[in-house]
């Protein structure tokens, strides 16, 4: 199960904006070579889409839930949904308004 593919969407809550929490993002799913985006939502909270091995999805999900230094996570659930394959190289989207 550890190598099979899967989509995952996350809705981070917290003090997750103005703290590189973005960045924090792009920089482990790139560095765990998934496909997907971040963003920011307009009500303060994060969106992360991202597809990849489930053992690399799981452990980008904890590192969601940490964040950067200056983050404060309070709630990061990953909904699971099955591996679609159309997301770009992770990177950062505009402002979801």
């Amino acid at each position: 199960m550890g190598t099979e593919n899967q989509r995952m969407h996350v809705i981070v809550k917290g003090i997750v904006q103005g703290v590189g929490f973005r960045f924090f993002v792009y920089q482990h799913g790139n560095l765990l070579k998934l496909r997907g985006w971040v963003r920011n939502r307009i009500n303060g909270d994060v969106e992360v889409l991202a597809e990849g091995p489930r053992k690399e999805l799981d452990y980008f999900l904890e590192k969601l839930k940490e964040g950067p230094e200056l983050a404060q996570v309070v709630e990061a659930n990953a909904d699971w949904q099955p591996y679609k394959g159309d997301l770009p190289v992770f990177t950062v989207l505009s402002t979801d308004y």
